[in-house]
């Protein structure tokens, strides 16, 4: 299904005048990346290659050598706030601080205390949903697992367990589908390991189960507007084919671009009065069920998601910094993006499984090489936590996802072919990856196409 980009023109408003200066003139633009951990540092090597001037700041220690040789890091970023063009915080709570940062007048990408609470507190963002007019879930909030294993001997029905608050990285396989009709597999996970979670979840969400279609939608905000075209995505969020295993967060993703479907009108675009009134600036999707009865909304990704922005690089046209310059002025601008579809697939290692837990197995796979059969064909190769010394990739940091492979088609076949013989020119010691990234498009497509979400 090629999805046709050739949206109308819209007249540039905001700091027109500044990024068109700067752009026309070729002046290098001066980026600043903030974050808590390495997430970002794949689109700041991006603009790095186009010439821009960039700075990157990350917090945790476990990632101090993540991507050196690739970018220019700080050990800290406050002293560059004025040095820099546009600053981009790429996690969840830094809101507070970005909104202030804008109120003095300076260029941010990146949240805003309210769209910090739409993510974090599932609560909070169901509620924000219901309040404009979008369809919600029952759903129950606790901070007390007794609570939680009482209320479902009350109330048996089939759950799903979601850690609320921001949970780094390592924490995202907590997220619990219950598959027992009368939540008795949640029910005693929850007494068997209540003790663990508390330290790891203080705040959870059991939300009522729903089956259907897991879909996103996504859109660029500009503090005012939404920045079209929209971006549907599917992620792949377990760690083996045919989702089976533990939830890695996210081992892959189809998307395409597409003028606003009454998916986007439905949910996303309800929420554009809240979004301008706290002047987010940023990327911003509402990820869902949807089924023949309607869209459940089930949570907000109000940041970059990862690895959803390597694989969106793929899919659009215009220069990074381009872009990023005019959404962070305010500006109003048609995205230039490809027809068809891309494919992303997340490549790793095991020391994914080990974490804290095995430094030992960490260490056995930290500063092993990432080699390429074709060096010079590194077309569709996104950087997660690796580094570049002397000339030789290698793996850096402790998490074991070391780079994101994209692929792009008119079709989504044509993209899995792309991607997959893209990740056949690599090569690194027990990496694995899912073979099935974009496999289920024929049965959703036509599930939704059915359901009239996609027009």
């Amino acid at each position: 299904m090629t999805q046709e980009n050739n949206l109308p023109s819209e007249k540039i408003n905001g700091s027109q005048n500044g990024s068109v200066a700067l752009i026309a003139a070729k002046t290098p633009i001066k980026f600043l990346f903030v974050s808590w951990e390495s997430l970002s540092g794949d689109l700041a090597w991006q603009l790095t290659k186009e010439g821009h001037s960039v700075k990157a700041y990350i917090k945790s220690k476990n990632d101090i050598d993540v991507y050196n040789g690739f970018i220019e890091k700080v050990d800290e970023w406050e002293p560059y706030q004025d040095w820099a063009d546009v600053i981009v915080f790429d996690d969840v709570e830094f809101g507070d601080i970005a909104d202030k940062l804008r109120k003095k007048g300076k260029s941010v990408v990146g949240g805003s205390k309210y769209t910090d609470r739409l993510e974090m507190d599932r609560e909070f963002g169901q509620m924000e949903m219901k309040k404009y007019g979008i369809n919600i879930l029952p759903q129950w909030q606790f901070s007390d697992y007794d609570e939680a294993i009482t209320f479902i001997k009350s109330n048996p029905s089939r759950y799903v367990f979601k850690p609320s608050g921001n949970v780094p990285s390592g924490g995202k396989g907590l997220l619990f589908i219950g598959q027992e009709e009368d939540g008795k597999d949640l029910l005693e996970l929850l007494e068997q390991n209540k003790n663990v979670w508390r330290k790891k979840a203080p705040m959870f969400q059991l939300q009522k189960h729903i089956s259907g279609v897991e879909v996103a939608v996504g859109a660029f905000f500009n503090g005012k507007e939404f920045i079209y075209p929209v971006n549907i995505n599917f992620e792949h969020k377990r760690v083996f084919p045919g989702d089976i295993g533990p939830f890695a967060g996210e081992m892959g993703t189809l998307m395409f671009w597409s003028r606003p479907n009454n998916l986007f009108k439905m949910t996303l675009e309800k929420m554009k009065p809240a979004l301008a009134e706290s002047g987010y600036v940023g990327y911003i999707d509402i990820n869902c069920i949807v089924n023949g009865k309607g869209i459940y909304p089930l949570e907000f990704t109000a940041r970059f998601g990862y690895p959803t922005i390597q694989i969106q690089l793929e899919g659009i046209s215009a220069p990074a910094g381009e872009w990023l310059l005019k959404l962070a002025q305010g500006e109003n601008f048609e995205l230039k993006t490809k027809r068809g579809f891309q494919v992303g697939v997340r490549v790793m290692v095991p020391m994914y499984f080990s974490k804290d837990r095995d430094k030992e197995a960490i260490e056995m796979y930290r500063d092993l090489p990432i080699l390429f059969k074709k060096p010079n064909n590194l077309e569709g190769v996104h950087i997660e936590d690796i580094k570049l010394e002397e000339g030789v990739w290698r793996i850096a940091g402790v998490s074991g996802c070391l780079l994101v492979i994209t692929g792009s088609g008119s079709t989504v076949e044509e993209a899995r072919k792309q991607v997959y013989s893209r990740i056949e020119n690599i090569m690194v010691q027990n990496m694995f990856y899912r073979t099935d990234i974009g496999a289920k498009w024929s049965l959703d497509s036509d599930k939704l196409t059915t359901w009239g979400y996609l027009y």
